[in-house]
């Protein structure tokens, strides 16, 4: 999935789209790491092996979670299927599964139910369905406002509908509180790149690049900016690093992408 764009080269918008598999995962940030349902003794056992499980071998992990939502594991159970078919790339699937845990979770439940809702959330961004993620992540965020990770998130929603102005707000919010974040920068650079307003992009980006030299996200957007700049040379250089440094997957394939791209118009 890309962000809406007329520009070929790659942006990194797009490529960290996978990002949010792990986002929608038990194991991720803080507004979408795994939620205690609170099953107790062995159903406390149940529910991390069932986890587990899902992350080892999500085809096993369906099956032995739908066993156990027969044997009456409830809404555990339900997560854990739900997070097994997101491995398994069911993600709408998933996506409805977490939003109608989330619907009947108790308001009072904030954490529990704004952690569902980002699950949910990034499930139906990877589903192609970026607005209805943007909707689930406006409800979490009236459950815990200004979270930076929920801000982040649907950052990326906005500027996958096209809304770069809308994604600068939550930026520009969640840098606020954590202003050194070299995610959250790199995402602000993109999205002032969207917009043309490249001095900023730059300065953002910079930023970004000092307290992580090598950080392989802020290196193919500096890329970008570079090929927006009209410096090849430095845009080549920095895509080339990603290919270097970074395990293969959508980043590496994005600069390399980028750099035939660049290679077929020079000839």
């Amino acid at each position: 999935m890309t962000v809406k764009t007329t520009n070929k080269f790659w942006n990194p918008l797009g490529a960290l789209m996978a990002v949010a598999i792990i986002a929608a995962s038990p194991t991720a940030s803080s507004a979408q790491q795994q939620q205690n349902l609170e099953p107790r003794s062995a159903e406390a056992r149940e529910y991390d092996s069932c986890m587990a499980l899902a992350r080892r071998d999500p085809k096993a992990a369906h099956e032995s979670a739908l066993t156990w939502q027969l044997k009456g594991g409830g809404d555990a159970a339900i997560h854990c299927v739900a997070v097994a078919l997101l491995g398994l790339g069911q993600h709408g699937q998933a996506g409805q599964m977490m939003e109608e845990l989330a619907a009947r979770t108790e308001k009072t439940r904030v954490a529990l139910k704004s952690g569902l809702l980002g699950q949910a959330a990034n499930a139906w961004l990877i589903a192609g369905q970026p607005w209805r993620t943007e909707k689930l992540l406006t409800d979490a965020l009236r459950l815990v406002p200004r979270d930076v990770e929920i801000l982040l998130d649907r950052s990326i929603a906005r500027a996958t509908l096209g809304n770069y102005w809308d994604a600068l707000d939550d930026l520009n919010e969640a840098l606020e509180r954590e202003p050194d974040r070299a995610d959250a920068l790199t995402f602000r650079a993109s999205a002032w790149r969207r917009v043309d307003a490249l001095d900023l992009a730059e300065k953002d980006i910079e930023a970004a690049l000092i307290s992580r030299p090598d950080y392989p996200d802020g290196l193919l957007e500096r890329g970008l900016i570079q090929k927006a700049r009209g410096n090849r040379a430095a845009a080549r250089a920095d895509w080339q690093r990603v290919l270097d440094i970074a395990i293969e997957g959508p980043l590496t394939e994005a600069a390399r992408r980028n750099l035939e791209t660049m290679d077929v118009r020079s000839r």
